[in-house]
């Protein structure tokens, strides 16, 4: 095989698509609703609603809001150790703001301290409705970023280790990664209304190819692109996306996820290849005892039907931004060596904490023809568990790192 057929597969093996459930945590009640929708999501144990669907799905966290709804800080001792182990296990990812009531940079150094006394490290910021702590400035509109402004905290959480940041921007094209496409959202039993939504990302598409700073991430429909805050300092922000035909503001909801995850949506979310970091709010339910009504049982399960029939990779947001960092900023280069072998020689500069390193490339996959005899080197390192993968739907074989499954802890 020539060195120049070798190519990183955009999924990993043996997947043709991947996503991500990016739920805020708005409103959910209580802790015992925010650990039953987590044992549901993530294990096959059996709970209000029957066995768990055995996905892996992350959840976020605030910390200063209304006593009406769950929050680090309004939560018992209780609530809180499990908020930090499922921090420690990778299943709540994401900071969503400090909280409505998190006016200052104090109480953003409070919460970051008590994170890091207790070792829970997280690398997400996802902007909060109207949070004064957003770094959001031309759809969440926060202060976070500002320097001088009384909630500014962007250097702190930063330095924490923050990375990857939302800032509100949502797109209903199905599948991002790919080239941009509108033909998933008309549904023809609404065709008003599916019209309409059609029509908004037209427009969305059209003023980013026009130079709109606000959609300039919809014109290539990546997920993630590289930018800068406003005190200056270097981010990676992304784009949800909620393909519900009747627009991104609806059904995002757990009694909506019906509405959202259909059959069509994965089927073409397969069909084009792409990712999805799908924006909803798990936690907003009908229902304390079973948070998860029949409909989005179903469609749950359906999901993870498509997960081990090898179609669809579901994980974290956190994972999945992790590894389409990788692809798409990942500097390798490819030899033969004297013994025949393929050699993969991987850089990850931005990384150079060699265990970060190491996890960030969890399911690289490289197409390489026949050969069985292939080294994959990472940041000098050689990985010793490389696998090796027969042809996919595209006829040819590959190799890969693992992709080890997190895991759900007891309490």
């Amino acid at each position: 095989m020539n060195v120049d057929d070798v190519r990183l597969r955009p999924i990993p093996y043996p997947y043709h698509a991947a996503l991500a459930i990016c739920s805020d945590l708005d409103e959910t009640p209580d802790r015992h609703v925010y650990w039953e929708i987590a044992s549901f999501l993530n294990t096959n144990k059996v709970t209000s609603m029957g066995p768990g669907v055995g996905l892996e799905v992350g959840n976020t966290i605030y910390f200063d809001m209304s006593p009406d709804q769950f929050a680090y800080w309004n939560t018992d001792d209780a609530g809180r150790e499990m908020v930090r182990t499922l921090i420690r296990s990778g299943h709540v990812d994401c900071l969503h703001s400090y909280g409505d009531l998190a006016t200052t940079r104090a109480h953003a150094a409070r919460a970051l301290d008590e994170l890091d006394r207790h070792d829970c490290r997280l690398e997400v910021w996802v902007d909060h409705a109207v949070a004064p702590t957003n770094f959001g400035a031309d759809i969440m509109n926060g202060h976070g970023d500002v320097p001088g402004a009384p909630a500014y905290h962007a250097d702190l959480s930063c330095a924490f280790g923050v990375k990857y940041v939302w800032r509100g921007r949502i797109t209903s094209v199905v599948g991002q990664g790919v080239p941009r496409s509108v033909g998933g959202i008309a549904d023809r039993r609404n065709i008003v209304g599916s019209g309409r939504t059609v029509a908004k990302e037209c427009v969305k598409g059209t003023l980013a190819r026009l130079g709109n700073r606000k959609y300039a991430m919809h014109g290539p429909n990546e997920v993630l692109r590289r930018t800068r805050l406003r005190d200056g300092r270097e981010v990676h922000e992304f784009m949800r996306a909620n393909p519900y035909w009747g627009g991104v503001e609806h059904s995002a909801t757990s009694a909506g996820l019906a509405d959202v995850m259909t059959d069509r949506f994965l089927k073409r979310l397969v069909e084009r290849g792409g990712v999805c970091i799908l924006y909803t709010h798990l936690g907003k339910i009908k229902d304390h005892e079973r948070p998860f009504g029949l409909p989005a049982q179903d469609a749950l399960r359906r999901l993870a039907e498509y997960q081990q029939g090898g179609s669809i990779l579901v994980t974290t947001t956190h994972r999945l931004l992790e590894f389409r960092r990788a692809v798409t900023e990942a500097d390798w280069t490819v030899r033969y060596e004297d013994d025949g072998a393929l050699s993969i020689d991987l850089r990850l500069d931005s990384l150079p904490d060699q265990r970060a390193a190491v996890s960030a490339i969890d399911g690289l996959t490289w197409y390489v023809g026949d050969s069985a005899a292939v080294r994959l080197i990472v940041n000098g390192r050689k990985i010793e568990d490389l696998r090796i993968n027969p042809p996919d739907q595209t006829g040819r074989a590959s190799v890969s790192v693992p992709w080890p499954r997190l895991e759900f802890p007891s309490l």
